[in-house]
């Protein structure tokens, strides 16, 4: 897996039915579409979520290998939990059983959802980040979480946080790529040896990742200073955050959808 696989937090600008929604309704649909996966219990179930992810990926117009590389960095996670889910779930079908382990129909079954559910997961997630800009998600978190500022809550900071955090990811990524191709010209060799081994030629590429990193930081807060940044307070926006017809159409079908992912999950479906 090389690095430019990591594709989290990375933003392709486009004019799509996507792009063009509120934040807030891409946050909430989100949710909403979590809950759904969480819901969902068989076959039918998951189909219907498998139509609505691939009708958002379709309508965004994302290029679809770009949602495929950033999948693959969490294929081993998934084959893991795979492998767990499989040789732990007890059932009443037994197919082989050897030494602690059996694998039974229900085992496998659930070891397919979850790889599933996960995969479907992180797809939705790289969604909202690939269709919305930096801005409009810290704008779009600071509406959402604005009740909590009656609890003295500092929630532009957080949201702000939040924001820059992700969109550090994609640099931090590119740094680090650019330290082991240097590393390798002056003859480090990462990819020989055992785990342990490999794990510890990485331990050279830290030291100049985070000055990097720090660096990076200092001079971003120096150029916040310079832009007279203090927070939320008296601060104003390019493009003010209103819901349009599209916005509830969007919100009102993934309520639906995860309404009936919960009626179908309760007769199992």
């Amino acid at each position: 897996m090389a690095l430019k696989d990591i594709t989290l937090g990375q933003y392709f600008p486009g004019h799509s039915l996507v792009h063009r929604l509120d934040p807030r309704t891409k946050l909430i649909a989100l949710i909403a579409y979590i809950v759904a996966l969480f819901l969902a219990a068989s076959f039918v179930s998951y189909a219907l979520m498998v139509l609505v992810l691939a009708l958002s990926v379709t309508v965004s117009r994302v290029p679809l290998k770009a949602i495929v590389r950033g999948l693959k960095p969490i294929l081993f996670i998934a084959i893991f939990t795979a492998v767990l889910n499989m040789l732990y779930t007890p059932g009443t079908h037994v197919l082989v059983s050897f030494w602690i382990f059996t694998i039974t129909t229900e085992g496998l079954l659930r070891a397919f959802f979850m790889v599933v559910r996960i995969m479907m997961l992180v797809t939705g997630t790289f969604l909202l980040t690939y269709t919305t800009s930096p801005i409009l998600l810290t704008d779009g978190l600071e509406s959402l979480l604005s009740p909590l500022k009656a609890l003295k809550v500092p929630v532009h900071e957080l949201a702000m946080m939040m924001s820059i955090a992700l969109r550090m990811i994609p640099t931090l990524i590119e740094e680090t790529d650019k330290i082991m191709a240097a590393q390798k010209a002056r003859g480090a060799d990462f990819e020989s040896g055992g785990l342990i081994q490999r794990a510890k030629a990485l331990v050279p590429i830290l030291v100049p990742l985070f000055i990097s990193a720090f660096r990076r930081a200092d001079e971003l807060a120096v150029a916040m200073e310079c832009r007279c940044y203090h927070g939320g307070e008296g601060r104003t926006r390019l493009r003010q955050l209103k819901y349009e017809g599209r916005d509830y159409a969007v919100l009102a079908l993934f309520v639906l959808v995860t309404v009936a992912a919960g009626v179908l999950g309760h007769f199992g479906l």
